[in-house]
Order: C-alpha cells, then sequence, then structure tokens
C-alpha cells in the first residue's frame, strides 16, 4: 500500500449492477478483490460487467493501468472480508437486510477495515446500529456504471469519524472517484434526491400522454442533459443569468417557481395500465437491443464525452475529465513506481515492456484489429521504453520529451478479439538527439510476429530538437550498448512496397 493506492486488497459483498461495477473498478485499478453473492448467477454476471468494464477502459486512457487485480469468489461473507483493506457492501434495498449483512462484516472483518456502503437512500446512522465498530461505516453513493462514472457520495452517521470520512476520500480518490462529501446526512442523500424530483415529474407526463418515453429522453439527452454533464444546474442557470449573473438568473425565472406547472407533491399510481404503458414504450425505443449491447453503447457514449470534457481548458480538463485527467496522473506515477520496483530486465537482449488483450473496441468490421490500433500498440511500447529511460509524465511536464519524426508499419498476421499481444524492443540506435526504435508484436502463446514497427524519434525540450537530459542519455547509452552486438531484425530499414527477399 502507498499514498498512490491506499488499498491492496478489497471485498465486494454483493455482486448486481452496482456491486459488480465496484468489483471492476477495484479490480482495474489493481486491487484484489473477493466476491460474495449467493445468487447462483452472480459469478456470470460480475465477469461480464468486468469484460464491459475492460472494454470501456480500453478505450478510456492510453496509460497503462496497475496489474490486474486477482478476482476470487467466496463462499461466505467471513471467508470474503477476512484480513482485507476495504469492504463495500452493496446489497439490496432493504434495511433488515443490510443491518444483518453489516452486522455480519463487521464481526468478521479487520477491526481497521473501511467499510463503505453503496445504499442508494438509507441513512447510515441507521445502518450502523448494533455495529461493534460504527465509526468505521460510511454511506458511498456510487452511479451506475460505476467503473466509469467518477463521483461517489460520501455521508457519515452519528457515529462515523472524521478519520473514516478522510480515509475513504483518500481511497476512492485512488480508484479514479470525485469523492463529494454530504455534510448532513438525509434520506436519499443529494443526487437520488434530484433524480427522484425528475422521475416524478415524468411519470406523469408519461401518464398524461403528454409525450412517450423516447420523446422524454430526447429532450433530456438533446438539451439541459448535455448542459449539466459539464457544469451542473447552478452554474448553468448562471450562464443564463447573462452579465448580471444568478442574481438576475433568480429575480427573472424566481416568480416562475410559483406557477402551477408540476406535479411534484403528487406520485402517479403505478398501477397495471402505466406500467403496461412505460414497459411496452421502453422496449420500443430499445428496438430490440439487449441489455449489454445498450450497455456498450453506453460505455461508448460516456468515454467519448469524457474524452472531450478532459480536452477542455487547453487540456487541463474540466469537470469529470479533469477527475480523468487526475487519475491518469495518478496511473503515471503508479507505472513509475512499478517500473522501479520491477526486476531488472536483461538489456542485452529485445526488450518485453509492454503486453496488452485485443478488446472489442479495436476490431474493424471484418472482426480483426484495426490499423490504427496497431500503431496504438507500438506507441504504447516506445512510450514503456521511454518511461525505462526516465522520460515520463514529470520530465514531459518540464519541457523534455521525444516526438515520433517517421514511422513504419509491417501488418504480418490477423488479430481478433482476446488476442494477447507482447512488444519486444530493440534500440538500433541512441545516440544525440535520435533515437531509432525497432519493435517486434508477438503472440507470447506461439511465437507468432503479427506486426513490426521501425520508428524515429527526435528529443525535443521545449518544442525545439536537443539532446535529452544527462541521466536520459545515460540510460539509453547503457541500453544502445548492450544491445549492440544483435543481429539487425528483420524487415528492418525496409520502405513502403519494397519487394520481399527471396
Amino acid at each position: 500500500m502507498s499514498n498512490l493506492q491506499p488499498i491492496s486488497s478489497a471485498a465486494c459483498i454483493g455482486g448486481g449492477v452496482i456491486g459488480g461495477g465496484w468489483v471492476a473498478r477495484l479490480l482495474l485499478s489493481g486491487v484484489d478483490v473477493a466476491v460474495y453473492d449467493p445468487a447462483p448467477d452472480a459469478k456470470r454476471l460480475v465477469l461480464e460487467v468486468l469484460a464491459n468494464a475492460e472494454r470501456a477502459y480500453g478505450k478510456l486512457t492510453a496509460v497503462p493501468l496497475p496489474k490486474r487485480g486477482t478476482l476470487t469468489f467466496a463462499n461466505s461473507i467471513a471467508e470474503a472480508v477476512a484480513g482485507v483493506d476495504f469492504i463495500q457492501e452493496s446489497v439490496p434495498e432493504r434495511l433488515d437486510l443490510k443491518r444483518k449483512v453489516l452486522a455480519e462484516i463487521d464481526v468478521f472483518a479487520r477491526a481497521d477495515a473501511l467499510i463503505g456502503s453503496s445504499t442508494s437512500g438509507l441513512k447510515p446512522s441507521d445502518l450502523q446500529a448494533g455495529l461493534q465498530h460504527p465509526e468505521r461505516l460510511v454511506v458511498a453513493h456510487p452511479y451506475n456504471p460505476v467503473y466509469l462514472l467518477p463521483l461517489v457520495e460520501l455521508v457519515g452517521g452519528a457515529e462515523t469519524s472524521p478519520e473514516t470520512i478522510a480515509r475513504a476520500k483518500a481511497i476512492y480518490g485512488a480508484l479514479g472517484m470525485k469523492a463529494a462529501v454530504i455534510t448532513k446526512e438525509i434520506e436519499a442523500f443529494v443526487g437520488d434526491r434530484l433524480l427522484e424530483a425528475l422521475w416524478r415529474e415524468a411519470l406523469w407526463l408519461i401518464k398524461d400522454d403528454i409525450c412517450d418515453v423516447e420523446t422524454l429522453d430526447d429532450v433530456i439527452r438533446y438539451s439541459f442533459g448535455l448542459r449539466w454533464a459539464q457544469m451542473g444546474l447552478f452554474q448553468t442557470y448562471r450562464i443564463a443569468g447573462g452579465e448580471a449573473g444568478m442574481r438576475h438568473f433568480l429575480a427573472q425565472f424566481g416568480p416562475c417557481l410559483k406557477w402551477p406547472w408540476t406535479k411534484l407533491t403528487d406520485v402517479p399510481e403505478l398501477d397495471d395500465a402505466l406500467v403496461d404503458k412505460i414497459a411496452l414504450q421502453s422496449d420500443q425505443q430499445a428496438d430490440g437491443r439487449g441489455i449489454r449491447e445498450l450497455e456498450r453503447i453506453r460505455d461508448d457514449n460516456l468515454v467519448a464525452i469524457l474524452h472531450g470534457l478532459k480536452a477542455a481548458e487547453n487540456g487541463a480538463g474540466w469537470g469529470a475529465g479533469a477527475q480523468l485527467k487526475d487519475f491518469e496522473d495518478r496511473l503515471w506515477l503508479l507505472a513509475k513506481a512499478a517500473g522501479r520496483s520491477a526486476t531488472k530486465p536483461d538489456l542485452s537482449k529485445p526488450l518485453a515492456l509492454h503486453q496488452t488483450t485485443v478488446n472489442a473496441a479495436w476490431l474493424d468490421y471484418n472482426g480483426h484489429m484495426t490499423e490504427f490500433r496497431y500503431l496504438q500498440v507500438l506507441g504504447d511500447a516506445s512510450d514503456a521504453f521511454l518511461r525505462m529511460i526516465g522520460i515520463d509524465a514529470e520530465t514531459a511536464a518540464n519541457g523534455s520529451s521525444y516526438f515520433t519524426a517517421e514511422t513504419h508499419i509491417r501488418h504480418l498476421a490477423e488479430t481478433k478479439l482476446g488476442q494477447k499481444l507482447s512488444v519486444e524492443t530493440q534500440v538500433l540506435a541512441g545516440a544525440g538527439k535520435k533515437l531509432h526504435l525497432f519493435h517486434r508484436m508477438l503472440s507470447p502463446e506461439t511465437g507468432v510476429c503479427h506486426a513490426t514497427g521501425e520508428h524515429i524519434l527526435i528529443h525535443v525540450s521545449k518544442g525545439k530538437p536537443c539532446d535529452p537530459p544527462a541521466h536520459v542519455a545515460e540510460r539509453l547509452t547503457e541500453i544502445a550498448d548492450a544491445q549492440a552486438g544483435l543481429p539487425l531484425p528483420d524487415g528492418a530499414g525496409r520502405h513502403v512496397g519494397q519487394p520481399k527477399a527471396r
């Protein structure tokens, strides 16, 4: 454990939609996870959510993720929580059930293990009743999909200690999440209070045949939903007030709150007729798409929005995009720390510094890995080599980096979904400002070479070509000298369209 990742092991009690999302976020952050859920299909559901999460992360970030944590399925709560640093409870939303489960966790978990409850509405003080260590329980309410949406609402109960809140912020922050501390406990906290208000009004609009479910969703996703994604409610309305700001907005639109527009104080009865109407319209809206397909579409859309927000403010990020950037900065530091602690490779051989697996997001219409993903994998191998010689995010922030001046890729074998890949890197030249690398993209299982990539990189400082810093040059010279006796790899120096040697 470290400040970068304050936990190394966790238990997830409950493996449904939310619990499975927690499993995925923890595993992909390098945390070992034990899962307990007595449902007969729990293992299948967790593995399906994990597969979707890995697919989404393959699109979300090119920063190396830590080595995936180990996943085990326990036979009891006691077995799952034994010895772990952290427990996330995600069982169904019934106070009696949650109290029973939390009491069992409390008995068998380490006394210093933090417990987070995924409850979407129950007050933490009610959950703490009867616990031996109530001070270490906090509500940690996420949003679906847990592995992509970064917010977690932290709500302490009457007996939750300030230290628990501070620890929870550090733990969830290390998982790439934005911890919003709610200062006073109320049922449903903040997010679900807002969602419940919108949901009540939406049910009335459907019941009264004002619109159907697809039209209502379109109104949200083509208008204020986009505004909310990046600025929320109050900042959006501040802009609506023009140069005079929020005071003008409140003066202009405040009287509308007294108009009889809303039915928020009343709830339509969810009788069979209304349930059938909503279910039928929802089926028509899905247009035959299954739940896993809809989840993947949702994930792709969220990744695109997060990427757009990450690029905002000249790359500094905005809102959830800034949170993604912070998460990636933490991942870079983890990668750097892992590199320092790793077994030193034999420099006299091609270096295996990058491994990956082809995911569904990388496939073209033929079901093969598409061309630009070959460049991504080879580029990631170049980045791994640069980190090895001392060019990392911190160095780049100080103006020292390499840019790729020339690339030649040979596509030698079809690469399909699930294919494991390992890239071997050989230094052909590494003196002065020029770096000449040759990559071989191999199947570690069969030894088949799927592609080669030859790259010329130039060192720059503040945009101008120059020799690298002394510590980088020294490390690069060490590797180049160690590999100087290696034979020139097959394909090195080829140009596009050059006939093969006979």
